[in-house]
């Protein structure tokens, strides 16, 4: 990030004396209209706000001070002003004037640079400094400034977001810093690491099969939230909830340009086909608790913005040391304002909303049924088309999976994770919750009309092992974060296949190998809507770090030769996805609820013996049997995750069917025996099909229609 946004953001612009005239409270943020810009901040308990006019980013002092006098400037809890002779570019920033009280809540300081909550491009200073926003000295040079922008000054040469259904959705969780920063992913230097990199890589992705790409948070984000001489890499520390974030931009020109090469990733993979989903936090931000610094919403108006107890301390239901007062009035007008600005003019398909249990709760952190700020998001017409993704939990103890609010959210299935880990393990009494997963979870979304694409299936997230630690690791090794491994989560429900870490082991390689594939076939072939990790089909490794959101570098980016290296796993994901997407139902079945659809594709549960599902406690095998929706397919699926072979029987083909049992996948086999297509797919005889140790068997026969 350091670097970006140097030289003049408004460089060109006429060197005109401003003109101050009372403006207006709407719109709020920094709007160009005829002959000028309007700005407009809310602030209840501020005594005076100045808003500030800089020649760039690295500037010391501002070139002019507009003290905002409140008989002429303020109406209600706005400040507001019109300032001629100005326009898009124009570098900007607010310092407010009030009570240092935080016992009741108020901790103004007008010493500090404050951004604009609605500011939406942010210049970054070469020497940008995170612990200048605290203290008591002025912070001008090293603060981050807000830059006006015109909504309209972009060609999107027709764009406009797809409206992809779930059912037809694969979701791929990405950083675009991460995606090609390292050196092997093969693009020039001057776009690696940047929004431009990603439209470099999109025939891969085309090529993967995915749908859409979901990105970890754009937002602009304070990278020096992190332990000392260590980066925040993940993004979850938002100082804007409008500027794209600068670190991610080629361009050095900072400000606007950053704008539009967002725009520009976000057309060229419309262009293509795929969707974008913004992963966006409006849980906390960067500023932290009483220690932090002040950005922007703490010194505005801190009572406001953040949930507070009696003595004017920070509730901490995010873990980040700050909680966003997310249902007070005007933080929800600013979450609105911020989703439909992104849908609206920036194109964006959808979000995933980080610890989304947290907008659950009320100003004092209770739980409540109705929460006004999400039924706003749920109501809203700007938002009727866009994808919502709900991760239904937070870190103070709430979680909601199965029960989060509302008709059109979709879930994070962190109990799909769970229980999908602990069985391919091998851990006992499992099999029952397991016969749920791969059916949609009806246990968690059946009583509700919700579609069959309601839960969110992953097995692994940028939270966590990736897919190739979690067979590779029994436990954390977060020593690199330099918090003494205490950071992460202990529950990683993984296995090492016999050996802690990288081995030379063939053995032991070839169980992993076995493991991983397992894992890969369920998440894709279950009912929901599957979403892959970055780099799990190249089997990316983390060294065993499970929170690496501090490391921004080779144990976080994509290594991309270990797409040559681990050719067989990707081979192995592009076939899944096309085996899945001979389903009927994944073009179709969002037009059933979940409990219709099981009915009409005549799911049967099996053990070994059929009709007969195993669900004793050290039960670890399980069958499926189940018809395609357009009644032209019969699928059986048999998965073992006992240490020993087990036979299977095989159901009966109907008289329709086309010809025999076909096996699509075997993850028993060597490849590339262990998946086919139907046009070379082998036949299975016999009326039982053994199923090796820690595998998985999918067997198609294709049905005559109307015969």
């Amino acid at each position: 990030m350091h670097g970006r946004g140097q030289g003049p953001e408004n460089a060109g612009m006429p060197r005109v004396r401003p003109t101050i005239l009372p403006g207006r409270a709407h719109p709020l943020g920094a709007r160009p209209l005829a002959g000028g810009v309007s700005f407009s901040v809310y602030s209840r308990h501020a005594e005076r706000i100045d808003l500030l006019l800089y020649e760039h980013a690295d500037s010391a002092l501002p070139a002019r001070t507009i003290a905002l006098d409140p008989a002429a400037h303020r109406t209600g809890n706005y400040w507001h002003a019109f300032v001629r002779g100005i326009g898009a570019g124009q570098v900007y920033a607010y310092r407010a004037h009030g009570p240092f009280e935080p016992a009741r809540g108020q901790r103004f300081d007008p010493h500090k640079v404050l951004l604009d909550p609605y500011g939406r491009a942010v210049a970054v200073p070469s020497d940008w400094r995170r612990e200048a926003g605290s203290g008591g000295a002025a912070n001008d040079a090293f603060a981050c400034k807000s830059v006006v922008t015109d909504d309209q000054a972009y060609d999107w040469q027709g764009d406009r977001p797809l409206r992809r259904p779930f059912a037809q959705t694969l979701i791929y969780e990405m950083h675009v810093r991460g995606f090609t920063q390292h050196g092997s992913s093969g693009v020039p230097a001057p776009r690696r690491g940047c929004y431009a990199g990603v439209v470099d890589k999109i025939p891969y992705l085309l090529d993967l099969g995915v749908t859409a790409v979901e990105l970890m948070p754009v937002f602009q984000y304070d990278p020096a939230d992190a332990p000392p001489g260590r980066r925040n890499y993940w993004g979850y520390a938002p100082i804007s909830f409008f500027a794209p974030h600068a670190g991610y931009a080629a361009s050095a020109a900072g400000g606007l340009a950053v704008l539009d090469e967002f725009r520009d990733m976000v057309r060229a993979l419309h262009q293509a086909g795929l969707e974008v989903i913004l992963d966006v936090v409006f849980n906390h931000t960067a500023e932290g608790d009483e220690r932090g610094p002040t950005f922007g919403l703490r010194g505005l108006d801190n009572a406001t913005y953040y949930q507070l107890d009696g003595d004017g301390r920070y509730a901490n239901h995010s873990g980040c040391g700050n909680t966003l007062n997310a249902n007070h009035a005007v933080v929800r007008r600013l979450i609105m304002d911020s989703l439909r600005y992104w849908v609206n003019v920036m194109h964006v398909d959808g979000f995933r909303f980080d610890l989304a249990s947290i907008l659950s709760r009320d100003e004092y952190g209770r739980p409540v049924l109705n929460p006004p700020v999400l039924w706003d998001i749920e109501t809203d017409p700007a938002l009727a088309g866009t994808k919502l993704i709900a991760e239904a939990w937070d870190a103070a103890g709430l979680y909601q999976v199965g029960q989060f609010f509302g008709e059109r959210w979709k879930e994070w299935n962190g109990r799909f994770r769970d229980d999908v880990r602990a069985f391919v393990r091998g851990d006992a009494g499992v099999v029952p919750r397991l016969a749920d997963r791969l059916m949609g979870s009806p246990d968690l979304y059946g009583a509700r009309p919700r579609e069959p694409a309601q839960s969110i299936n992953f097995v692994t997230s940028h939270d966590g092992f990736t897919l190739e630690d979690l067979v590779s690791y029994d436990r954390k090794h977060n020593e690199a974060n330099g918090e003494g491994n205490r950071d992460g989560s202990d529950d990683n429900r993984s296995w090492n296949c016999g050996v802690e870490g990288p081995t030379e082991d063939a053995l032991v390689q070839t169980l992993r190998r076995r493991q991983v594939k397992n894992l890969l076939a369920i998440n894709l072939l279950s009912l929901g809507t599957p979403m892959l990790l970055m780099g799990d089909e190249m089997r990316r490794s983390q060294r065993g770090n499970n929170n690496a959101y501090c490391q921004d570098n080779e144990i976080s980016w994509l290594d991309w030769t270990l797409l040559e290296r681990h050719a067989e796993i990707h081979r192995f994901v592009r076939g899944l996805v096309a085996i899945r997407n001979l389903r009927e139902s994944v073009r179709n079945d969002h037009r059933l609820t979940l409990a219709e659809l099981i009915e009409r594709v005549n799911v049967q549960l099996h053990g070994v013996r059929l009709g007969a599902p195993d669900k004793a406690e050290h039960s670890r095998s399980l069958a499926i049997t189940a018809t395609s929706l357009a009644g032209d397919l019969l699928m059986h699926f048999a998965l073992n995750a006992w240490w020993e072979p087990l036979d299977f029987e095989l159901p009966a083909l109907p008289p329709q069917a086309a010809g025999g049992w076909l096996r699509i996948i075997d993850t028993g086999r060597e490849a590339p025996h262990d998946l086919s297509d139907l046009g070379h797919a082998e036949g299975v005889i016999g009326s039982a099909h053994r199923v090796e140790a820690r595998s998985v068997v999918a067997l198609f026969a294709p049905l005559r229609r109307g015969a």
